[in-house]
């Protein structure tokens, strides 16, 4: 399969600098991650090329070899003779994320990266596993309990989750990589460390594996998940549920579950942070005269006191009628505009009488109407 290009890669330009690549680095790596695309051997396969092309790129001696030779630089036999090999790309993710040698936040997110603090009993933390839910905005103002179906990695129950048909005991250092968890390939003239096949990064092989789980002490299948979202949740909004991730490997600890809520498009309502907004029609009589308007909330109908008067456009607000505010107290506003509906379908008779009616109120009686004309003749006498 032919090399792609390492700005290609990076999504770049080759003139690009090292600020924006390792910005691009670090957006493409987290997509691409294993741990966060379990089972998909594509995204595995991203992820190691961008490793590759960042250890290449970010080096300004690496990247001058291959900016002359391309990736001729880094076999044997290339003219570039670039020097150091290709690492490990889990220990590139580790390094640019701020790992260092004692893990970080990102090896607790995916569960450990690059071998780094292996069980010796091959135990192995499970990964975290992403669900998104769309709920509906009466759900997300008054709060709902939703349970989710999920597929995901549970305990063997056969083994009670140890691999091993003995319950335990029956593992034993790994003889392709020496219980490290990972092995060499060669690339050219350099070697890149990769996930142990045998073993799949655990470091340990089980000597009586179970027939069930085949000695990974964990078994994919559907599982029912309950959980809270609280009152005030917005679009965006993640909830984390510890321990409901993927199961580990020979009853190493459970990932956690990350649900990314999404909320539903409203018919009547817009959202403004704690504050809905919503606009209403208003009959030309109530418009006039004064009166009551019944409009929506979230919970039922409300009543509104419109005064005499009353022009299109005109905004009232409702105290506490809005959103509740998340992990806090109270409720926002809800913003109500009147729209003032003008009659469509009037009768000989109706016409007259509006005639007549517009007649005897005279221009004076009309202060929108007014005060834009004053306006208006303001800006051409000037």
């Amino acid at each position: 399969m032919a090399e792609r290009d390492y700005y290609e890669v990076l999504g770049v330009a080759r003139d690009a600098d090292q600020r924006d690549i390792k910005k691009a680095y670090r957006k493409l790596a987290m997509k691409h991650h294993p741990d966060q695309n379990p089972d998909d051997p594509e995204a595995e396969a991203k992820f190691k090329e961008l490793g590759e092309a960042y250890e290449v790129v970010s080096d300004d001696e690496k990247r001058a070899a291959y900016d002359r030779y391309g990736h001729a630089a880094f076999k044997s036999g290339g003219g570039g003779g670039g020097r150091g090999g290709f690492h490990d790309p889990s220990d590139i993710f580790s390094q640019v994320f701020g790992g260092g040698g004692g893990g970080s936040m990102f090896d607790d997110l995916f569960g450990g990266g690059g071998g780094r603090r292996r069980d010796p009993s091959g135990k192995k933390r499970g990964s975290d596993l992403r669900y998104d839910l769309e709920i509906t905005l009466e759900e997300a103002a008054e709060g709902v309990e939703k349970e989710l179906e999920i597929e995901k990695y549970a305990g063997c129950g056969t083994c009670s989750g140890s691999g091993s048909k003995s319950g335990g005991g029956g593992a034993k250092a790994c003889s392709t990589c020496g219980g490290r968890g990972v092995v060499g390939q060669q690339r050219g003239i350099f070697v890149q460390q990769v996930t142990c096949p045998e073993c799949r990064g655990a470091g340990q092989v089980v000597s009586d594996p179970c027939g069930n789980c085949g000695g990974d002490g964990r078994k994919q299948a559907p599982e029912r998940v309950s959980i809270r979202i609280p009152a005030g949740v917005d679009d965006g909004t993640r909830l984390r549920s510890t321990g409901k991730g993927d199961a580990g490997m020979r009853g190493g600890p459970a990932g956690d579950l990350y649900v990314f809520l999404h909320l539903r498009e409203h018919d009547v309502f817009q959202r403004d942070g704690e504050d809905l907004f919503c606009e209403v029609p208003l009959p030309f009589s109530t418009a006039a005269l004064g009166g009551e308007l019944e409009v929506p909330t979230l919970t039922g109908s409300a009543t509104m006191k419109v005064p005499a008067g009353t022009q299109g456009g005109t905004t009232f607000r409702l105290r506490d009628r809005g959103m509740s505010v998340l992990n806090g107290r109270g409720k926002g506003d809800l913003h109500v505009e009147v729209q003032v509906e003008v009659p469509t379908k009037l009768s000989s008779e109706q016409k007259e009488k509006l005639k007549a009616f517009t007649e005897s109120i005279g221009e004076k009686n009309s202060p929108v109407q007014e005060s834009f004309f004053e306006k208006a003749k303001r800006f051409f006498d000037s």
